[in-house]
Protein backbone atom coordinates (compact mmCIF):
# COMPACT_ATOMS: atom_id res chain seq x y z
CA UNK A 1 0.00 0.00 0.00
CA UNK A 2 1.38 3.02 -0.66
CA UNK A 3 2.46 6.05 2.38
CA UNK A 4 0.77 9.80 1.65
CA UNK A 5 2.03 12.71 3.77
CA UNK A 6 -1.16 14.59 5.13
CA UNK A 7 -1.03 18.13 7.24
CA UNK A 8 -2.92 19.44 9.72
CA UNK A 9 -4.96 22.78 8.75
CA UNK A 10 -5.11 23.56 12.27
CA UNK A 11 -1.66 22.69 14.09
CA UNK A 12 0.58 22.12 10.97
CA UNK A 13 2.00 18.64 11.86
CA UNK A 14 2.35 16.83 9.04
CA UNK A 15 2.07 12.96 8.90
CA UNK A 16 2.54 10.13 7.16
CA UNK A 17 0.06 7.64 6.48
CA UNK A 18 -0.39 4.12 4.88
CA UNK A 19 -3.37 3.42 3.04
CA UNK A 20 -4.73 1.85 -0.22
CA UNK A 21 -5.09 4.43 -2.53
CA UNK A 22 -8.96 3.21 -3.36
CA UNK A 23 -9.73 5.01 0.29
CA UNK A 24 -10.73 8.18 -0.13
CA UNK A 25 -12.29 9.03 3.56
CA UNK A 26 -11.15 12.40 5.58
CA UNK A 27 -8.12 11.77 7.94
CA UNK A 28 -7.98 13.80 11.42
CA UNK A 29 -4.86 14.31 12.96
CA UNK A 30 -3.34 12.57 15.88
CA UNK A 31 -2.23 15.09 17.55
CA UNK A 32 -5.11 17.63 17.69
CA UNK A 33 -7.88 16.45 16.17
CA UNK A 34 -7.80 18.58 13.61
CA UNK A 35 -9.12 18.59 9.50
CA UNK A 36 -6.15 17.45 7.42
CA UNK A 37 -4.98 18.28 3.63
CA UNK A 38 -3.14 16.01 1.53
CA UNK A 39 0.51 17.16 0.62
CA UNK A 40 1.73 16.06 -2.65
CA UNK A 41 5.87 16.21 -3.42
CA UNK A 42 8.18 15.58 -5.94
CA UNK A 43 8.91 11.89 -6.83
CA UNK A 44 12.00 10.00 -7.63
CA UNK A 45 12.71 9.17 -11.09
CA UNK A 46 15.43 6.70 -12.18
CA UNK A 47 16.45 6.07 -15.73
CA UNK A 48 18.43 3.03 -15.85
CA UNK A 49 19.78 1.03 -19.19
CA UNK A 50 21.98 2.28 -21.87
CA UNK A 51 21.01 6.12 -21.38
CA UNK A 52 18.17 7.57 -22.97
CA UNK A 53 20.10 10.87 -23.93
CA UNK A 54 23.00 8.95 -25.65
CA UNK A 55 20.94 6.98 -27.86
CA UNK A 56 18.45 9.65 -28.62
CA UNK A 57 20.71 12.18 -29.62
CA UNK A 58 23.71 10.90 -30.90
CA UNK A 59 26.10 12.87 -32.69
CA UNK A 60 26.91 10.97 -35.87
CA UNK A 61 23.32 10.69 -36.76
CA UNK A 62 23.54 11.07 -40.69
CA UNK A 63 21.74 14.72 -41.80
CA UNK A 64 18.36 14.90 -43.54
CA UNK A 65 19.56 14.85 -47.67
CA UNK A 66 17.15 17.04 -49.77
CA UNK A 67 15.02 15.28 -52.39
CA UNK A 68 16.45 14.43 -55.51
CA UNK A 69 13.95 16.00 -58.72
CA UNK A 70 12.46 13.00 -60.34
CA UNK A 71 11.98 14.55 -63.68
CA UNK A 72 12.85 17.97 -64.68
CA UNK A 73 10.27 20.71 -64.98
CA UNK A 74 7.80 18.83 -62.46
CA UNK A 75 8.12 21.64 -59.90
CA UNK A 76 9.68 24.65 -59.78
CA UNK A 77 11.94 24.00 -57.19
CA UNK A 78 13.53 21.31 -59.28
CA UNK A 79 13.37 23.62 -62.96
CA UNK A 80 16.06 26.22 -61.41
CA UNK A 81 18.80 23.14 -61.30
Amino acid sequence: MPAYDFKCVKCGETVEITRPSSDDSPVACPSCGGHTRRVFGPVGVHFKGSGFHNTDYRKDAPAAEAPACPSAGSSPACAST
